[in-house]
């Protein structure tokens, strides 16, 4: 079997897995297990370093116009001759959609079998990672994996259960101009390391909301892991945030819970980087309680107070 993925959470399931040796073709956002594999889906804007006002500009712009940034090498997808194509419907601006991998596909001589994966919940990316094994052939395979991840998750809950643990009031960005909240299954992850977001919006798409309604939620811990950035990417936008009035004062930037992470922990519904993804959330909300691995204390930094006065 030849399968190609359009979508790099899937990417990274097959990989986890085991079964890259059924894959021939990707998307540019592949993680970095799929460097040498041919990428298909391409960027218009790839190597550009925008800033995310422009970003956010050019997608809206893109979205109103009714055009795609994304765009397929459809000769080099012909040579492949791919049995299955994975793709997604969950958004239609980081990623290359169903609409427009159909468009391609129905250019080509052989046509492959399409599996589309759109989760809105955490559970729903345990879901996809069954589908895509059973899609592969490797049902067995596929129900370790999850079996696995879940039995970590389990461990989580387990301990902050065991330990009374009080629910810490969280804001998680996933863009910081304009912010937007978090969406889909990143609520979910923050449920299940001991938290909860109260302008977010779980199972459905993350939205711009104002300035003034952080200040009003005023969180205890703030986590700002913009769609695409690392860590370093997002420092260097950090000024949007600190330099507007009323930042110092949050209950989370005054007491040092501000912490900045990989975007690939939370956006990027690959359900091993997803509870990642928990694992560093229940660092960042009970570091009493849980000490985070090498690989995962490197994928998050936390800021250090803005202000000595803590008194409310």
């Amino acid at each position: 079997m030849k399968v190609v993925s359009f979508l790099p959470a899937a990417t990274k399931m097959i990989y986890d897995m085991g079964l890259s040796d059924l894959l021939y073709g990707v998307t540019f956002e592949c993680p970095s297990e799929a460097a040498d594999q041919p990428r298909i889906v391409r960027y218009l804007l790839e190597g550009n370093q925008y800033s995310s006002i422009e970003i956010d500009r050019i997608f809206s712009a893109s979205k109103a116009q009714g055009k795609s940034l994304y765009y397929i090498d459809e000769d080099l997808l012909e040579s492949i001759e791919p049995d299955l194509v994975i793709t997604q419907d969950t958004c239609e601006v980081c990623l290359i959609d169903t609409a427009c991998t159909l468009a391609s596909i129905q250019h080509l001589k052989k046509k492959p079998e399409l599996l589309t994966l759109s989760p809105d919940t955490l559970l729903d990316v345990f879901d996809c990672a069954m589908s895509i094994g059973i899609a592969l052939g490797k049902e067995e395979v596929a129900y370790k994996y999850v079996s696995d991840l879940k039995n970590q998750l389990a461990s989580i809950t387990n301990t902050l259960a065991f330990n009374k643990a009080p629910l810490k009031r969280v804001l998680m960005m996933e863009w910081v101009e304009p912010i937007y909240n978090c969406g889909h299954w990143i609520p979910y992850q923050i449920a299940a390391a001991g938290g909860i977001d109260l302008i977010s919006n779980p199972g459905g798409n993350s939205i711009a909301i104002r300035y003034e309604d952080v200040i009003n939620y005023n969180p205890e811990i703030i986590i700002i892991a913009p769609c695409g950035f690392t860590i370093e990417r997002t420092e260097k936008e950090m000024h949007l945030l600190t330099g507007k009035e009323g930042w110092n004062d949050l209950h989370a930037v005054r007491n040092g819970a501000v912490f900045i992470a990989d975007f690939d922990m939370f956006t990027q519904p690959s359900i091993g980087t997803l509870v990642m993804g928990i694992k560093a959330l229940a660092t960042m909300f009970h570091p009493e309680l849980f000490v985070p691995a090498k690989e995962i204390d490197l994928r998050f930094s936390q800021l250090r107070p803005m202000l000595a006065d803590k008194s409310f």
